[in-house]
């Protein structure tokens, strides 16, 4: 009689710990493409990588796997680094029209703006997801104000930050660092520097046929204007000198954050991210 009880005491207990399993399998941590939204975010200081990941970042959802997706961008998305601003504007308003922030305008109403859609999202039963190409000082501000209006959300289950750079967390504020790590739900993922570490690895002093994979005429103009932009501000008047840029290659390494969060960071390189999204 008594083993029968262990028994039973021990399919009740596994039971409710299947039953809890499958609660956390159905609270699913992938991006959903019907209802999420995703926020990249380009500091823009100092270094001129943001403008290349932009180019990279339109050229990818102009595929047809990734037409659908919900999101929105914002630049000036800076944290405590020093050096100069480097001015994104005509460039965000060719690839993005209406469809972004600028915070280095002025921050404070670009978070209002960017809480809006997060809202329309939230309310969807939707997820945000966050690409810092950048620092957290901005996200921590928005994290704060979400909840100032929103206390009934829990941020750290609806809101996804994806970092790759050990340097964006060192000229992140400390404070806003850790307010966004404990309030979020956050993901420090390889750096999209390096080839070969789990993340795609975009930054290639080596490559520059970019023109001869890009056809569509709306993409070419993207680039060229972001070529033209990276090639005017990089290393000038005291900006960090990008080497890969200058030696005429690419980076968009704060690409590989957007790619983590797609579920496509099995793409190695720069080049074999142009054979698949070029065209």
């Amino acid at each position: 009689m008594r083993s029968k009880i262990l028994i039973l005491i021990a399919i009740i207990l596994w039971s409710c710990k299947s039953n809890d399993l499958d609660k956390s399998d159905s609270q699913s941590t992938s991006f959903n493409i019907e209802k999420d939204l995703l926020l990249v975010q380009y500091d823009c200081k100092t270094d001129v990588d943001d403008l290349h990941t932009l180019a990279a970042f339109i050229t990818l959802i102009s595929n047809p796997n990734f037409l659908k997706i919900n999101y929105y961008a914002v630049a000036g998305t800076y944290g405590i680094q020093d050096g100069l601003y480097i001015p994104p504007n005509a460039l965000f308003q060719l690839a993005f029209g209406d469809n972004w922030s600028d915070a280095h305008e002025n921050r404070k109403s670009a978070v209002e703006q960017v809480k809006v859609k997060i809202i329309a999202t939230l309310e969807n039963e939707g997820a945000i997801w966050i690409a810092e190409a950048g620092q957290s000082d901005f996200t921590a501000e928005l994290l704060r104000s979400i909840q100032a209006d929103l206390p009934e959300i829990n941020t750290t289950q609806n809101i996804h930050v994806v970092q790759h750079s050990d340097w964006n967390e060192k000229v992140t504020s400390p404070e806003h660092l850790q307010f966004v790590k404990n309030n979020a739900d956050y993901h420090k993922i390889p750096d999209g520097n390096v080839v070969g570490n789990g993340t795609p690895g975009f930054r290639s002093p080596d490559y520059s046929n970019w023109k001869d994979k890009i056809k569509n005429p709306e993409l070419l103009e993207i680039w060229e204007l972001a070529i033209e932009l990276s090639n005017k501000y990089n290393g000038k008047e005291g900006r960090y000198n990008n080497e890969a840029i200058s030696k005429g290659g690419l980076d968009f390494s704060d690409l590989s954050e957007v790619c983590w969060i797609l579920g496509i960071q099995d793409i190695k390189d720069t080049e074999h991210f142009f054979n698949l999204y070029s065209n």
